[in-house]
């Protein structure tokens, strides 16, 4: 493999406008785009002729026969065929969140990549954010903390995004979408052992399409769980609370359609010392990721608070500076496909945990 390394990019929709290649573009002393690849032929040529790529592939499996060294997959629904079959062909994989749709799935996915000695690492952009890392620090000298809060308030994505200039999103083609939504029915069944409608919504598109970003950050964070304790859900919002290392934690999901607001807020409190992260629309390339630190001297009014921005780096690009690392120094991701399996499981035990009512122990294990 030359200095830099070839992608193959499975998926051109919004994140892939919007962010991989954009940044993958801006990194050409790193990355080569060889190939894209679409289900819908207009997604692959529009991008294509954009971005300059001579290669355009509606099925992937011709496209891990090109001399590439690396595949994005970005596409929606599991991951697992697509990385599997890059693994065997020899190619690295980064691949977008969620890496698969359950446990079982992730260890077809490790077993393959370590099999063939590649790189499988799972795109969590915010782990590779320079706040997070000044968060991590903070939270570290909270004394007696007495609550981890998550509150993640959902918003319509479109006006994050009508400002750039990308290429139109069109529906794949009648046979492939039911293709895909068939694949996707299956490994969500296998997952959580139902096919009711209303749990595999809440697993698919706010489980594993949204909060499984926050699951991950506060395990790297916090460590593992102890226990899951309690789950309740409707389709406009979700509750789950645990205890990490004994500090009670709270995770908070609420749809609010009506205000393109969107937020992310990752607080820690302790009676001295109050430590608040806050994450941008996921959509906006370089907008910093707010630190606020609240304290005080105790038994007397006086009070203070800092907010501090910690850096205008992406933390796409930060990520993609990583898996470029991981491949040309064979380095092990930091997030890598046993981390996120993590992840996985406990998305899986939160159906579970509201199934049976009862709570989980060691939510997070996967042996």
């Amino acid at each position: 493999m030359s200095q830099r390394i070839k992608v193959g990019v499975v998926g051109a929709g919004i994140i892939a406008q919007v962010m991989h290649l954009h940044f993958l573009r801006e990194l050409s002393d790193r990355y080569e785009i060889s190939a894209i690849c679409d289900i819908a032929p207009e997604n692959g040529q529009n991008n294509a002729d954009a971005y300059g790529v001579a290669k355009v592939f509606t099925d992937w499996h011709e496209m891990l026969k090109e001399p590439i060294d690396a595949v994005f997959i970005l596409t929606s629904g599991t991951h697992a065929p697509i990385a599997i079959a890059a693994a065997k062909a020899g190619k690295h994989v980064l691949v977008e969140k969620p890496m698969c749709f359950s446990v079982a799935e992730g260890r077809e996915m490790d077993a393959a990549a370590k099999a063939a000695g590649t790189t499988l690492m799972v795109a969590y952009p915010k782990r590779y954010d320079p706040a997070f890392d000044r968060f991590r620090g903070e939270v570290a000298t909270v004394k007696d903390p007495r609550l981890f809060r998550v509150t993640t308030f959902e918003a319509p994505f479109s006006p994050y995004v009508s400002h750039y200039k990308l290429a139109p999103v069109t529906t794949p083609p009648a046979g492939e979408a039911a293709k895909w939504r068939t694949q996707t029915d299956a490994s969500i069944k296998a997952a959580i052992g139902t096919d009711d409608p209303f749990l595999s919504k809440i697993y698919h598109l706010v489980l594993l399409d949204t909060l499984v970003h926050e699951i991950n950050t506060t395990r790297a964070i916090l460590g593992e769980p102890e226990v899951l304790e309690y789950v309740d859900f409707k389709e406009t919002g979700l509750n789950a609370y645990f205890k990490f290392g004994g500090i009670p934690v709270a995770i908070n999901w609420i749809e609010l359609p009506g205000i393109t607001r969107y937020g992310m807020e990752f607080a820690h409190y302790g009676p001295e010392k109050r430590v608040t992260l806050t994450f941008p629309s996921p959509f906006l390339r370089n907008v910093p990721t707010m630190l606020e630190i609240e304290g005080g001297e105790v038994g007397t009014p006086r009070t203070w608070s800092t907010e501090e921005l910690t850096s205008y780096d992406s933390a796409f690009k930060n990520e993609l500076i990583e898996f470029y690392k991981c491949v040309t120094e064979k380095k092990s991701p930091i997030t890598s496909a046993t981390d996120a399996m993590h992840d996985l499981a406990i998305c899986q035990n939160i159906i579970k945990s509201y199934q049976t009512k009862q709570p989980v122990n060691n939510p997070s294990s996967i042996s």
